[in-house]
C-alpha cells in the first residue's frame, strides 16, 4: 500500500524528531527537518534508558553505536542509606538476548548518534531555522520559515519539546507545563570498578542514584523536593549537591560526595510535566514527544515514549489508506501508554514528597515497567 504522504516536515531536532525522520526515510517518504538551534546541541548530563528504549534503538538501527559509547546492564539495585540492598527491579532483555535490559549514556552522545543516523537516512536537515507561519487545507500545509522560504507538505510533525511553538500555534488552548514540586540534580564523575549498573538509594526525602554512562564515566542523579520553582545560582550547585549526599553513610555515596568538584558538570532541572488531552493532531499537523506528554524521570521513560511515538507514527503513515486514518491509529496506539507513564511518574513524585507508602511506590514502578515491556 502506498503511503498517504509523500513529503513531511518535522519541526524540532530532538530525540523524537530525529527518530521520526529516520523511520519515515526508511519508507521512502521525503523529510525536511528544521531545528532552531544552529549548533543542533543537546544539553544535560547522563540519561537512563530502560528496556523499551533499548528495543526502540534496535529498530532505529543505532543500538551498536549506543553500546559502543554508552553503558548497559541488567536490573536496578535499590538500597537504603547505609548501603544495604533491599530490592532489585528486574529489567527484561526486551531488545533481544544480546542486549542488556537497561543502560545509560551522556545525553549529547545519544543526540550525536541519532543526528548521524538522521543525516545518513537522507533527511534534509536545516539548522538555525524554524517556522513562522502555517496555513493548512484539506490537502496539505503551506509553511513559511524564518529564512523567508516557503514550502508545502502533506503533513507537519511538531516535535519541538515541552515549550512547543507548534502546540501554541495549532492548539492555543492546550494546557501549560506544570511544576511538580521536585527537581533533579545531575553530575558526571569517573566510574569506579564497583559501579557496574543502575543503583538507587531511598532516603526519607532524598533519592540519589548512580548509573554508568560509558566505560570510564558514570552520572549521579539526586531527586530533591522543592516546594517552589525558585532560581538557584549555579555558584551554589556544588555545595548543594554535597549537602544532599551528606546524610547517606554508604561508603560508595560518600566517595562520590568527596569526588564532586567544579569539573563535575553539575546541572539542576526543575521537574515539569504535561499531558495534553486528545486529539494530538488537527488536520495535517500532528504532535509527538514532550510536545504532548512530558514526564518526570521517575520511570526513565521520557525519551522512550517520545521515540516510540515516532516509530508508531511512521508505521501508521506507511500502512494507512489516508492521513486521517493514520493519525487516528497513531493516537489509539499511543494515548494509554503515554498517559500511564506521565501519570504514574507524577504519582511516584507525590509519594516521595509526602513520605508516603513505599509499597505503593514499588507497585507502581513494577506495574509501569511491566506495561512498558509490552509491544508498542
Amino acid at each position: 500500500m502506498a503511503a498517504p504522504v509523500n513529503k513531511v516536515l518535522i519541526i524540532g531536532g530532538g530525540f523524537s524528531g530525529m527518530a521520526a525522520a529516520i523511520e519515515l526515510r526508511k519508507r521512502d517518504i521525503a523529510v525536511d527537518l528544521v531545528e532552531i538551534d544552529p549548533g543542533w546541541r543537546s544539553y544535560g548530563a547522563g540519561i537512563s534508558l530502560g528496556g523499551a528504549t533499548m528495543r526502540a534503538l534496535v529498530q532505529l538501527g543505532v543500538i551498536d553505536a549506543f553500546l559502543a559509547e554508552g553503558a548497559a546492564s541488567d536490573g536496578v539495585e535499590i538500597h537504603i542509606p547505609t548501603g544495604q540492598k533491599v530490592a532489585e527491579l528486574p529489567t527484561p532483555r526486551l531488545a533481544g538476548p544480546d542486549v542488556p535490559g537497561n543502560g545509560a549514556i551522556m545525553r549529547p552522545a545519544l543526540a550525536r548518534i541519532l543526528a548521524d543516523a538522521t543525516r545518513v537516512s537522507g533527511a534534509n536537515v536545516r539548522l538555525g531555522c524554524t517556522f513562522t507561519r502555517m496555513e493548512q487545507d484539506a490537502g496539505g500545509v503551506d509553511v513559511t520559515f524564518t529564512d523567508g522560504t516557503t514550502s508545502r507538505y502533506d503533513l507537519v510533525i511538531g516535535a519541538d519539546g515541552l515549550y512547543s511553538k507548534v502546540r501554541e500555534a495549532v492548539f492555543p488552548d492546550a494546557p501549560a507545563p506544570q511544576y511538580t514540586g521536585q527537581g533533579v540534580w545531575r553530575a558526571v564523575l569517573p566510574r569506579p570498578a564497583d559501579i557496574n549498573g543502575t543503583m538507587m538509594w531511598l532516603g526519607p526525602k532524598i533519592k540519589p542514584g548512580l548509573n554508568p554512562v560509558s566505560k570510564d564515566e558514570m552520572y549521579l542523579f539526586v531527586t530533591e523536593d522543592r516546594a517552589t520553582n525558585d532560581y538557584i545560582d549555579p555558584a551554589e550547585f556544588l555545595a548543594r549537591v554535597k549537602a544532599l549526599l551528606a546524610p547517606f553513610p554508604d561508603p560508595r555515596l560518600q566517595r562520590v560526595r568527596e569526588a564532586l568538584n567544579e569539573d563535575s558538570q553539575i546541572i539542576y532541572r526543575p521537574l515539569e510535566t504535561l499531558l495534553m488531552p486528545t486529539p494530538w493532531y488537527k488536520g495535517r499537523v500532528v504532535l509527538i514527544g514532550d510536545t504532548v506528554h512530558a514526564t518526570t524521570p521517575h520511570m526513565a521513560s521520557g525519551a522512550c515514549i517520545g521515540i516510540e511515538d515516532a516509530l508508531v507514527l511512521a508505521d501508521e503513515l506507511a500502512n494507512a489508506g489516508s492521513v486521517d486514518q493514520a493519525l487516528d491509529r497513531y493516537l489509539a496506539r499511543r494515548w494509554e501508554r503515554c498517559r500511564m507513564v506521565v501519570q504514574n511518574s507524577i504519582r511516584l513524585g507525590e509519594i516521595e514528597i509526602a513520605g508516603g507508602d513505599k509499597e505503593e511506590h514499588a507497585r507502581i514502578m513494577r506495574a509501569t515497567l511491566a506495561a512498558l515491556a509490552a509491544p508498542i
